[in-house]
């Protein structure tokens, strides 16, 4: 197939707030993709976006389904497309496409998993959008996968998270690729482990030092209703060993009855699963995520935080509009998963989180907490326009290295318990803007 070159568009977007300042804000446009649910657009996609030596990449479904990947050089306008002969089921929204690119250049995409087999491939070369045929990476407990994700460490190798088993009784598995050999190796078979009677619903991050981080709740069955409970682990030699936020060691795999809980949070309470988390410059946990409050009816954004001295957290009580959670499948819920990024450390530690609600219009809207100990937070929108179903992921990459927020942008739709809506392809954008906070 051959490579089709896209001039992207340059869209100057105003912001609203005085005291909330950001650098020029700029929108690039990719290409249009498949919009009809959220396959496109959902939050536990790692990445959609990805950087890496003055290159950065994206991924997406077209509107015949097949995974579309881009490429253009930083601070460049021009994208270079290839639409893959890799096909998805968009129907489900669980099947991302993920990406990322090793510390050799070449790029990994995993896509189309929903408790079916791996599909994985990787690039032919370094810098290149040609990919070699699907391939195992180890070729056990490859037979019903969810959820892939990608992590770089900081020498370059790569970790690759996925669940293996269904909603409510699967594990947690870890594979790691060695860029010197070029192949995968299993890490941990059952890093956390559901005992066939619930499973983890994670999110991770990788700090400045390689330590790796990892937050979850339970599920205890396929009803989103079920899920519980914030619990978290860390490692400190490349996910080798885990520990607790004090430093014991845990014996694994981590189990309900093992598990720290860095909140308690009862059943019914509107918790959603996969959301985001970070890090301060001293490695301090951060964790974004929503529920509602015992004796509440609205559910409200949350920040859960360790400074060292154990778990606290607020509630960012932005919202009037009651909703509630349950049932299977993918869900239209009116609100985002947050994404979270932190600059400075402790308590002057400064938040911004990045989300989507219908109060706001729909817009992608970024809050900022200027200063952790004041916990006083204001708000901005990022887009004039509805973005449907959208919620947020963005270059990780790129933050980490230069501060530069690049976020994928798509309006989408999706419809409750797995449907499909009526959508005409949406453009894919990239929102670019450096925050000054």
């Amino acid at each position: 197939m051959p490579i089709i070159k896209l001039i992207a568009s340059i869209i100057l977007l105003p912001l609203i707030s005085a005291q909330f300042v950001f650098a020029q804000v700029t929108s690039s446009v990719i290409g249009k993709g498949w919009a009809n649910n959220s396959v496109n657009t959902i939050i536990f996609r790692k990445n959609s976006l990805v950087s890496y030596k003055g290159y950065q990449y994206a991924a997406y479904y077209s509107e015949g389904k097949k995974v579309v990947l881009a490429k253009r050089k930083s601070g460049s306008q021009e994208w270079l497309t290839r639409e893959t002969d890799f096909k998805g089921k968009t129907e489900d929204a669980h099947n991302v496409i993920s990406i990322m690119v090793d510390g050799e250049g070449y790029l990994h995409l995993a896509w189309d998993h929903h408790n079916n087999p791996l599909h994985y491939s990787r690039s032919v070369e370094p810098g290149s959008l040609e990919m070699i045929s699907p391939t195992s990476m180890i070729g056990r407990n490859e037979k019903e996968l969810s959820y892939p994700e990608f992590y770089r460490l900081p020498d370059g190798n790569l970790l690759f998270f996925y669940r293996d088993g269904g909603s409510g009784r699967g594990d947690l598995i870890i594979n790691k690729y060695d860029t010197k050999s070029k192949t995968w190796a299993r890490l941990q078979d059952k890093l956390i482990s559901g005992e066939r009677k619930r499973n983890a619903y994670w999110q991770a991050f990788v700090d400045s030092k390689g330590t790796i981080h990892i937050s979850w709740v339970w599920r205890e069955s396929p009803d989103v209703s079920s899920n519980h409970d914030m619990c978290y682990a860390r490692s400190d030699d490349g996910g080798y060993t885990w520990v607790k936020s004090n430093g014991e060691k845990y014996s694994l795999p981590i189990t309900a009855t093992t598990a720290e809980h860095a909140l308690n949070i009862p059943q019914k309470s509107e918790l959603i699963n996969q959301t985001s988390m970070g890090t301060d410059k001293k490695g301090n946990a951060f964790i974004v995520s929503y529920w509602r409050d015992q004796n509440q009816t609205v559910p409200q954004y949350h920040l859960i935080y360790n400074l060292g001295k154990g778990w606290d957290s607020f509630a960012l009580d932005l919202r009037k509009t009651p909703f509630s959670l349950s049932g299977g499948g993918t869900k239209r819920i009116p609100i985002s998963r947050p994404q979270v990024m932190i600059k400075g450390a402790g308590k002057k530690a400064s938040v911004l989180m990045i989300f989507r609600d219908e109060e706001r219009g729909g817009k992608a809207s970024a809050l900022l907490i200027p200063k952790l100990g004041k916990r006083k937070w204001e708000i901005t929108d990022l887009t004039e326009e509805n973005l449907g179903s959208w919620e947020p992921s963005f270059d990780t990459e790129l933050w980490r290295e230069k501060q530069i927020l690049n976020l994928f942008i798509q309006r989408t739709e999706q419809a409750d318990g797995e449907g499909i809506t009526d959508i005409q392809p949406q453009e894919v954008k990239v929102l670019e803007f450096k925050p000054e906070f």
